[in-house]
């Protein structure tokens, strides 16, 4: 085969310079012959002997001999180290060129060609770029769409293959597809193809492509890409098929405007009837079926629209379906289920119709299981659900009666960052408003001392942030002496002081009115740490930054009012020349401002 090949490549060399059609075509067939028994062998041959840079030549759109060449070409191309040789062979023009023929064998080995050697090739697709190539092959595409006959299939799938792989893992050349308007003929072909197993592999593996990029999903929305996708999936029956579906909707549903056509598409009973034939599975593929199916349910009830059309009033099959996930014994149907219930819970109505059902129990039994070596995620997600629910104002009472808070408690020793922040979280929304609960908690020893704990965790801004909010709220919310002198004893007050200068003015707004209220109730248990903290410099720094918000400036003068009792702190007061800043704000153009100034300007006055 060797001997054949190195002789059939001499006289190809020369043959191509008589331009002897019947001696060159009778070398083609051996270079075929020979790339087909051993295709790496074949062409490195080929590359050896030169006869790359005669193929140009060879390439001529009348020459019988061209479909041939261009067959070499693509099988070549196979190879990865002779992709950048097909480049500098200047074989991209030719093919370029080729694309306008009229001839079905040309057009289908010129596509093979082109796709081949763009695939994985930056220097493949710069050359087709330049030579304008996509632009010509998106064109017979659009032309070709309406014609389903079988060889025509071929040739789209061809077609479809070589944009593919010019695009791949390309922003740059995936926008410049985009903007030709490739995505709506690919969605037509999808819905006129649909039999063509090869094209409709080959639209999906494009689709999954373009889809990552923000600017297609307008286009996709524009089209009728969700009802061709959900009627694909419905006569899958393989685990692959579906997977590559999956692997397109995922990418399209993180848009709005899409989620709400896959919902009236009818996905959603496509994901529930997936659910429940892999529930009980135990193959790998129905385990992946599951996860996915259930992913995607929950990425739809992120958008506002597609969440509410679900939910219809909480009477709808939909949330019924995907409320009995959570007493499930299958951990990501569990999470999946709590994480929907976090994403019904967006707003007050829907918050108050799902507490009332009894959500609130199922999510308690559902904790209650992960306590002790619990699944993180699925602990997560329940937190979430149970904080969003908690939201309402009429809702803190009734969770609070129903125990939500001794479930959540029990999560204090967890040393997972992302449970700390719901876990706060949730206690925070519970407490809001509830004089009781607060005071309950604030008196819990133990829970202020995590608390103070997780206020300095540096390494999570979150849980810092979250702890520090939680440790003022229960404060604010109890106004109570108890509260008060268990965060002091807990050595809590420090955190409220560094809380106070934060950059979120919320924050800074929380520490000063639970700085006031510890001041108010047990200055003499504070004293001692409002000095260590350097509370009054900071005080005095709120004060003079004009940026501060009016209710910074006023709550800041409300506890300079309440340390003058403390003689450490009043000498502090003193010796920051307080007066001077005050008097400046009796002018400030906040009422509320203006009026603590003069207020506090007369203490000042007084016990000067």
């Amino acid at each position: 085969m060797a001997d054949n090949l190195s002789d059939a490549l001499k006289k190809l060399k020369l043959a191509s310079a008589d331009s002897t059609t019947d001696s060159v075509e009778s070398c083609l067939d051996c270079l075929l012959k020979a790339l087909a028994h051993n295709n790496a062998d074949a062409s490195g041959k080929i590359q050896e002997m030169g006869v790359l840079p005669l193929l140009p030549t060879l390439l001529a759109p009348q020459s019988s001999c061209t479909p041939k060449v261009a067959n070499i070409i693509a099988e070549v191309a196979k190879n990865e180290f002779m992709r950048s040789p097909c480049v500098e062979a200047g074989l991209i023009p030719p093919l370029v060129q080729l694309l306008h023929s009229k001839d079905h064998e040309v057009l289908l080995q010129t596509g093979r060609a082109l796709g081949n050697i763009c695939y994985d090739s930056h220097e493949g697709r710069s050359a087709v770029d330049l030579a304008g190539g996509a632009q010509i092959v998106a064109g017979h595409i659009k032309s070709l769409s309406q014609n389903t006959d079988p060889d025509n299939g071929k040739l789209l799938t061809v077609f479809c293959g070589m944009l593919m792989n010019y695009s791949n893992d390309n922003d740059s050349l995936q926008a410049q597809l985009i903007n030709m308007g490739v995505i709506p003929t690919l969605v037509k072909l999808l819905g006129l193809h649909s039999d063509n197993t090869a094209l409709t592999e080959m639209c999906l593996i494009a689709f999954g492509n373009l889809a990552e990029l923000e600017s297609s999903k307008e286009q996709f929305a524009s089209t009728n890409i969700a009802e061709e996708l959900v009627r694909l999936f419905q006569r899958q029956a393989e685990h692959e098929k579906k997977e590559m579906i999956f692997e397109v909707l995922a990418p399209l549903a993180e848009n709005d405007v899409i989620k709400l056509q896959l919902v009236e598409a009818g996905l959603v009973e496509c994901l529930l009837d997936v659910v429940v034939h892999t529930v009980d599975g135990v193959r790998e593929e129905d385990v992946a079926q599951l996860k996915t199916a259930s992913d995607l349910m929950v990425l739809l009830l992120l958008g506002d629209e597609s969440m509410q059309k679900l939910f219809e009033g909480g009477k709808g099959s939909v949330f019924q379906r995907v409320l009995s996930w959570v007493p499930s014994h299958n951990h990501q149907l569990q999470l999946a289920g709590a994480l929907a219930i976090a994403n019904f819970a967006r707003n007050d109505g829907n918050c108050i119709h799902m507490v009332e059902s009894g959500i609130v129990q199922k999510l308690l039994e559902l904790l209650d299981r992960h306590v002790d070596e619990g699944n993180v995620t699925v602990q997560h997600a329940a937190l979430s659900a149970l904080r969003n629910l908690a939201i309402p104002v009429v809702n803190k009472a009734k969770m609070l009666s129903a125990g939500v808070s001794d479930t959540v408690l029990k999560f204090l020793p967890s040393e997972m960052p992302p449970v700390q922040f719901k876990l706060l979280g949730t206690l925070r929304m519970l407490i809001d408003t509830q004089a009781d609960a607060a005071d309950q908690l604030g008196t819990n020893g133990k829970l202020v001392e995590r608390l103070v704990e997780w206020c300095e965790a540096k390494d999570h801004a979150g849980v810092m942030g979250e702890s520090n909010r939680l440790l003022s709220a229960l404060i604010r919310h109890s106004k109570s002496k108890d509260v008060v002198k268990t965060v002091i004893q807990g050595a809590g007050v420090k955190h409220l002081v560094v809380m106070a200068t934060s950059e979120h003015m919320i924050m800074q707004n929380e520490a000063l009115v639970a700085l006031g209220l510890i001041a108010g109730l047990d200055l003499v248990g504070a004293e001692k740490d409002f000095v260590g903290a350097g509370l009054v410099q900071v005080l005095h720094k709120l004060l003079s930054d004009e940026m501060s918000a009016p209710e910074v400036k006023y709550n800041s003068m409300v506890i300079i009012c309440a340390v003058m009792g403390s003689g450490p702190l009043h000498k502090e007061v003193q010796g920051l020349a307080f007066i001077d800043v005050v008097s400046k704000l009796r002018s400030h153009e906040n009422k509320t401002v203006s009026h603590q100034a003069s207020l506090t300007e007369q203490r000042l006055t007084a016990q000067s």
